[in-house]
């Protein structure tokens, strides 16, 4: 009976040891299916591409109720497909207020102030931040993003007049840009500035500070403050160069001829931010990395549309 067993174990070990020698010899290939998945196309999804969209009619005023057939998106000129659609998008907003303290008057600068303190009350949410800016040679943040009223508000009040004689729009654009896009994805960005639209000591060029909106996907609306009311005499290289970059990024310029229209400015943009429309597609075909790509956005009504017209694919130095 031992001696049986002991022939049983000796076959099995036996048995074993040639199943394991056939395997080093010849190992497993992979199934024809796993080799195909392993050969397969590497597939890439392009990132997706939103733009914020306010419609306007001829009166000036925010047009709602539209849905996504009335919208019409091209990229350099190829129709896109839109994959997303928020009507009246009720994203968070981060926004910098910037007030311009170059050479304004005592009497002209409390206006500005009082108007500022009612757009923020009226603006700012419990999900929103906004922080305050003045300019002048130097930029300076006067509050953190906050949607703390009493903060802000304290923070608007203690924009006074400055010493300084230069300007530094272009700057300002730069470092309120920045400010904002730091604030985080998923939120919309804005900047609102009151200038006189002048540019003397910036460090930053024009192109600096129109490239630096766009990468940072702002809604720029700028408010002209001239402390003359006529162009004769008056440098407007500051204002049309404020223009163009309003132009590339959206938003929109304005020009009261008397600061008592503040007031009725600033509800105009509130009433904007708050019905705008979020159009989002994947650019197709895909565009080459480190190009600046071109939008353009209609709609059937025949409204005017305001949208940021280009974004920089990655790889862009910004």
């Amino acid at each position: 009976m031992n001696r049986a067993i002991a022939t049983l174990c000796a076959l099995v070990l036996a048995g074993f040891c040639a199943f394991v020698h056939a395997k080093a010899s010849n190992p497993e290939q992979p199934q024809p299916q796993q080799q195909q998945r392993q050969k397969g196309p590497i597939r890439v999804q392009t990132d997706l591409v939103s733009i914020l969209a306010s419609v306007i009619d001829a009166k000036g005023e925010p047009v709602t109720g539209l849905d996504q057939s009335a919208f019409q998106l091209t990229e350099e000129g190829i129709a896109q497909k839109i994959v997303r659609f928020e009507p009246q998008t009720n994203r968070p907003l981060d926004l910098a207020l910037m007030l311009d303290a170059s050479g304004s008057a005592a009497i002209e600068l409390k206006i500005e102030r009082e108007a500022a303190a009612r757009f923020i009350e009226e603006v700012v949410r419990p999900s929103d931040r906004l922080a305050v800016f003045s300019f002048a040679a130097d930029v300076v943040q006067l509050s953190n993003f906050s949607a703390d009223l009493k903060q802000l508000d304290s923070a608007v009040r203690r924009v006074d007049t400055s010493p300084d004689m230069g300007t530094s729009l272009y700057d300002a654009v730069v470092l309120g840009s920045q400010s904002v896009r730091r604030q985080g994805a998923e939120r919309r960005r804005a900047l609102v500035i009151i200038t006189d639209a002048g540019e003397t000591t910036s460090v930053s060029k024009f192109e600096d500070a129109r490239r630096t909106a766009i990468a940072s996907n702002i809604l720029l609306y700028t408010v002209v403050v001239r402390p003359m009311k006529s162009d004769a005499g008056w440098n407007t290289a500051g204002e049309h160069a404020i223009s163009t970059i309003t132009d590339s990024v959206g938003g929109a310029m304005y020009y009261p001829t008397d600061l008592s229209e503040l007031g009725a400015i600033f509800d105009r943009i509130n009433r904007e931010l708050r019905t705008q429309y979020l159009l989002g597609y994947y650019p197709s075909p895909t565009p080459p990395p480190g190009s600046d790509r071109h939008v353009a956005v209609t709609v059937n009504s025949g409204d005017t549309v305001r949208y940021r017209r280009e974004y920089f694919t990655a790889g862009v130095a910004q």
